[in-house]
């Protein structure tokens, strides 16, 4: 049988994530580093999230959301009075763009709401059922 409230659970779980790495994209959006790989000055190395269905014999059941390096990471970026540019004036920068983030975190709180909504007409739904066995 399947369980809307844990299905929706997953959901809200997978949601928090996504609003966490979009958060952690924009607040590190400045974070530059190194173009040398070898350097320990790196760049915030920016990331995304890929969904991946949870299946329970055959039945879905729910979501799990896992976090993924962005390809590419880094982008190029002119900044020649950085202590980390090299001899053109150039560092590695988070390859971060805030409006997609921004719209990310939108998305990830509609669908925690939307989440949310469904536990409780689940659990309405339950109630008038229990109800309706006890008349």
């Amino acid at each position: 049988m399947i369980n809307p409230i844990s299905i929706a659970l997953t959901g809200m779980s997978s949601a928090s994530k996504k609003a966490d790495v979009a958060a952690s994209n924009i607040a590190n959006a400045s974070v530059v580093g190194s173009t040398d790989p070898n350097s320990p000055n790196q760049a915030y190395s920016a990331k995304v999230t890929s969904d991946q269905n949870l299946t329970s014999g055959g039945v879905g059941s729910g979501v799990r959301t896992v976090v993924l390096d962005r390809i590419p990471s880094f982008v190029p970026s002119f900044q020649p009075d950085s202590p980390f540019a090299d001899s053109q004036g150039l560092v590695n920068a988070p390859n971060v763009n805030a409006d997609e983030e921004i719209v990310n975190l939108k998305v990830a709180e509609n669908a925690y709401k939307a989440n949310a909504e469904v536990i409780r007409t689940s659990k309405e739904m339950q109630s008038s059922l229990l109800d309706a066995l006890n008349h």
